[in-house]
């Protein structure tokens, strides 16, 4: 088997030229020399593209590449990480169907499921990922099983082998998010679930330059979304988008293994704090979900987050005074950011993710990027020194 670092710096490329850096294939067509040519192309009995709503060289590519990286037979990258989730999703249910998703899913992936899903008849019930067995009882049923393992904001997991055995076993089709691990760190794949998402605007890209999604599985089911969900709904990634995936890609696994160290280094002062109530982070668990991580991970990212007890004007008051850590609702890039959960909970819409999975106000989500760990404690702890004298 090839190394990890080989397989992301070397790309395979049908060009005479051999560049080193695969060519950016911008346009929307492809010709060809005969009608024999082109029907052997709509037939698909020959690789070549046609159009690149439907198939991009460049975007092929970074396809490929991260299919490797998960294990994946096929793969579909796509304009965003919801297209993504939505594709997987619509192509898994009809009207008539139930879902069953972890609670504390990506806020709006739970307004797909709440907002759009029902005008559709599809019902959608949220259950506790960590109960594993009040999990599997709710799959007799079901035609989808959603996980995010860990689960946004609170970053819970789940024991994956258990409830892609009993999905099988009733025929439900398991679908997970697994951006904040990458398949550096876990490959859901390999432990029996069947379709893998990931908002590729975070770590697989890495630069914060590039919004994309991606879905992967095994052939048969890429397929039949390509034949419809993907063709139809046209959620396709440009070519320069993904020749910016393909770039990210070559230092992924650098980027992650010293934004998770600096993340650690970073909860593990936090853990310490007076100020702190609480750090959700998966490497600080105990019993169960410690096991479920030693289990799933080879490694975390450094996205967690943090409870801070006290009024909202204390909240506001903390976050203000940061300057490394930069107010911003995404992650996954080089910079450090935060999030405070307050802001979505005061958000309008019926269902409110936040309010609806009982978010705490005084949570507040960090994520760690590639400045050194020791400056980020310095605003942290400066930031702490002016938020303790508000109440």
């Amino acid at each position: 088997m090839v190394d990890l670092f080989t397989l992301l710096a070397h790309d395979e490329i049908n060009d005479l030229e051999h560049p080193v850096v695969p060519p950016i294939y911008q346009t929307s067509l492809f010709t060809f020399s005969s009608y024999s040519e082109m029907e052997a192309a709509f037939r698909g009995e020959s690789n070549r593209a046609i159009y690149s709503r439907g198939h991009n060289p460049t975007v092929a590519a970074f396809e490929s590449k991260v299919a490797a990286l998960e294990g994946a037979q096929a793969a579909r990258a796509t304009s965003s990480g919801m297209a993504a989730i939505s594709m997987a999703v619509l192509s898994s249910v009809s009207a008539g169907d139930r879902i069953v998703c972890v609670k504390h899913c990506y806020p709006d992936a739970f307004k797909l499921f709440m907002r759009l899903l029902p005008r559709f008849g599809v019902q959608v019930d949220f259950v506790d990922g960590t109960d594993t067995a009040a999990f599997i009882a709710a799959l007799e049923g079901a035609k989808v099983a959603y996980l995010e393992s860990p689960s946004s904001l609170m970053f819970r997991l789940q024991d994956l082998e258990p409830i892609t055995n009993a999905a099988r076993a009733l025929g439900v089709t398991t679908i997970i998010d697994n951006s904040w691990a990458t398949p550096i760190y876990q490959q859901p794949i390999r432990h029996g679930v069947d379709l893998v998402v990931h908002s590729a605007s975070k770590y697989l890209g890495g630069h914060s330059d590039v919004v994309a999604g991606i879905v992967l599985g095994s052939k048969e089911r890429i397929d039949r979304m390509n034949s419809l969900e993907y063709s139809v709904l046209g959620g396709k990634l440009s070519p320069f988008e993904g020749f910016l995936l393909l770039r990210g890609l070559r230092t992924l696994p650098l980027r992650l293994a010293q934004q998770a160290k600096n993340a650690l280094e970073v909860a593990t002062w936090l853990l310490k704090h007076e100020m702190v109530a609480s750090v959700n982070h998966p490497a600080f668990y105990t019993g169960d979900q410690a096991r479920i991580y030693a289990k799933y991970f080879s490694g975390g990212s450094s996205l967690f987050s943090i409870e801070i007890p006290g009024s909202r004007k204390r909240i506001q008051t903390f976050v203000d005074a940061l300057k490394l850590f930069r107010l911003g609702v995404s992650w996954g890039g080089h910079e450090s950011l935060v999030y405070p959960a307050a802001i979505g909970v005061d958000l309008p819409g019926d269902p409110n993710p936040n309010r609806f999975f009982g978010i705490s106000p005084s949570l507040v989500r960090l994520h760690v990027g590639l400045e050194a760990s020791t400056d980020l404690i310095h605003d942290l702890e400066r930031a702490f020194e002016i938020a303790k004298e508000v109440n």
